[in-house]
């Protein structure tokens, strides 16, 4: 049995398009008006695609793409592509990755210092192997929470392919 090597909570992806990155940029906008199945936001170089609030659940995804032309050939683009969770989901996740980091540091010290001068260090030792718990709880939550947005993310993904092929664009080499 082989183990995945790869700790992937925001799968990206990168591709070339033989069309100019602004005419792509225009075909997210005019799609965006023919439907109502998705969200799509453009901002400069940048599309959002959204599932609709109503569909929503805690752990829904979007696509984020930017659509870079070619500096040497303005009739090619990239267009990289950036799945993960709702932007506040996200913050509020790294903001308690980072509180758990911290904890565990502080704690991790106090033990020591308390060790050092001979003093009992028992809860301060706990609690900085709790942090440890904690931190394999988030990576795991995180984990399941990519499970449960799983579907959203292959319909964000179609549409964005259905979008491309709706004017005949498919990725080149």
């Amino acid at each position: 049995m082989e183990l995945s090597n790869e700790i992937v909570l925001r799968p990206r992806f990168k591709f070339n398009v033989s069309q100019s990155n602004e005419s792509l940029l225009s075909l997210f906008e005019t799609t965006s008006k023919n439907q109502s199945d998705f969200i799509v936001t453009r901002v400069d170089d940048h599309v959002f695609i959204k599932i609709p609030k109503a569909k929503q659940h805690f752990w829904s995804p979007q696509l984020h793409l930017e659509i870079n032309e070619d500096y040497d050939n303005k009739q090619l683009s990239t267009i990289y592509g950036l799945f993960g969770p709702n932007p506040t989901v996200w913050t509020m996740f790294m903001f308690l990755h980072f509180a758990v980091a911290g904890f565990f540091i502080g704690f991790g010290i106090w033990a020591y210092v308390n060790w050092s001068l001979g003093n009992d260090f028992a809860i301060q030792l706990f609690t900085t192997l709790l942090m440890v718990v904690v931190w394999f709880a988030l990576y795991f939550s995180g984990r399941l929470g990519k499970k449960a947005g799983m579907e959203q993310m292959h319909q964000l993904h179609h549409f964005m392919r259905d979008t491309l092929r709706s004017k005949d664009i498919h990725a080149i080499e």
